[in-house]
């Protein structure tokens, strides 16, 4: 996978990624390699019916998402399974999208590993996280 097209083809193949409704928006590999995934806001991301605060449990599969896209890009676009994962809450994320930025700061023989920046439209961070994923084939 090279082209953001390939990479959206990719996330629409899962049915759980498709209703959260994430698009990949930017994939340098260059740096570092770093992926952006954007999630908006809708109904089924809500924390509370018509509260406009998104819950956690999207903002963490954003987070995981992005993280397993760039390090799997890194592979040369093979899937990886994820390992272990934390996810920090910095404040709510209200009334706007969540954007993800991934930044692979390794990947071995057996264990890749990204951290993920999370900010609002106005480019505030909500979220940051953590997560290892396996490297080793099959």
């Amino acid at each position: 996978m090279e082209s953001l097209a390939e990479i959206q083809a990719a996330l629409d193949q899962s049915p759980f990624i498709k209703a959260l409704g994430m698009t990949a928006v930017h994939w340098c590999p260059d740096e570092g390699p770093a992926l952006v995934i954007r999630m908006p806001m809708t109904a089924i991301a809500e924390r509370q019916a018509g509260s406009g605060q998104m819950h956690g449990g999207p903002i963490a599969s954003l987070i995981d998402t992005a993280g397993c896209f760039a390090v799997g890009l890194g592979l040369g676009g093979r899937g990886v399974a994820t390992i272990a994962f934390s996810t920090n809450y910095l404040r709510p994320l209200v009334n706007s999208a969540a954007t993800a930025t991934a930044t692979v700061r390794r990947i071995g023989k057996s264990v890749g590993v990204a951290d993920v920046d999370v900010v609002n439209d106005d480019g505030v961070p909500v979220a940051i996280g953590r997560a290892e994923y396996s490297t080793r084939a099959g």
